[in-house]
């Protein structure tokens, strides 16, 4: 192949292209095409890239309709799949979003690509996880993004291209990219599309579940043990506890995921900004993973 050309690429549930931007970063040219309903991340991708094609719903793709595929990649949604949503978690792949990985899966055999990558969530069900590796008939490698990043989100994935490991530990920390403010981990435990509020209630969610972003304004009270936070925080009135700590920036929610300061908040607003980057890839695991593909 001349890859001057550039590579066929199939991105499914493509969000903010974030397949796109690692192959731009390792210079291989691609003609890209992609499936997504999310306008506010077609946008984004458009802004960034105007030469993407826009597939539409992934229910409605003929993949025999398309050019040969050399790479096919895919997340399909996890929200019945994850942790986080325990009323939900139980239908797992029986539901009407996470259930998409069927669609993938028909696009997946119509157009046989040269390689694939798909990923999800390490804390599927054991039973959800065995039905995907026993369809795409390997076995996932799991990867922490806190290995490339400041964010500890461990996710599986799928593919058939030879030989990939996981990334060497580059022993980032939060304090490494976030200079205002102080920290109670090493990493951030969860990006979610909708952080938790800024709220009494919300710090306290925090605590107990240890889920989303919160930057402390003093350093004696982030070293503080959980329980003293609580301790403390419980009688304190609103606007007491409110002044403890903020949420993260979009910027640094860019960090977390690897992606390039002013890729989103550039172009997005806060919230839709903070969704797109909450369902998106970590940039420089995907770049690791296709570092090992030969085109």
């Amino acid at each position: 192949m001349n890859i001057e050309k550039g590579i066929n690429v199939l991105s499914l549930f493509d969000g903010i292209s974030v397949a796109q931007l690692a192959l731009k970063e390792l210079n291989i040219p691609v003609n890209y095409y992609a499936s997504e309903i999310d306008k506010n991340c077609i946008k984004l991708t458009q802004h960034h890239f105007p030469n993407t094609i826009q597939l539409g719903n992934v229910c409605d793709i003929d993949g025999t309709t398309l050019p040969n595929i050399d790479l096919m990649v895919f997340g399909s949604p996890c929200q019945s799949l994850s942790s986080l949503n325990r009323a939900s978690r139980t239908t797992g792949l029986d539901s009407e979003d996470s259930g998409l990985f069927y669609e993938a899966l028909r696009i997946l055999k119509e157009v046989e690509p040269k390689f694939y990558i798909m990923e999800n969530v390490k804390s599927m069900p054991t039973k959800d996880r065995n039905i995907i590796s026993d369809l795409l008939g390997v076995k996932p490698i799991e990867i922490n993004s806190n290995l490339v990043s400041c964010s500890n989100r461990s996710r599986l994935y799928w593919t058939n291209i030879p030989n990939v490991v996981a990334p060497e530990d580059k022993n980032i920390s939060l304090q490494d990219y976030i200079e205002d403010g102080f920290f109670d981990r090493k990493f951030s435990n969860a990006i979610l599309t909708k952080n938790i509020p800024y709220t009494k209630a919300g710090l306290i969610r925090y605590l107990k579940r240890s889920i989303g972003q919160v930057v402390f304004h003093d350093k004696s009270f982030a070293e503080l043990p959980k329980k003293e936070k609580l301790k403390r925080i419980y009688p304190m009135p609103l606007e007491e506890v409110k002044s403890l700590y903020r949420l993260f920036t979009v910027q640094e929610l860019e960090q977390c995921q690897t992606l390039p300061i002013g890729y989103v908040s550039d172009i997005l607003k806060k919230t839709p900004a903070t969704h797109a980057i909450g369902n998106s890839f970590t940039k420089d695991v995907i770049s690791h993973i296709l570092s090992f593909a030969n085109f």
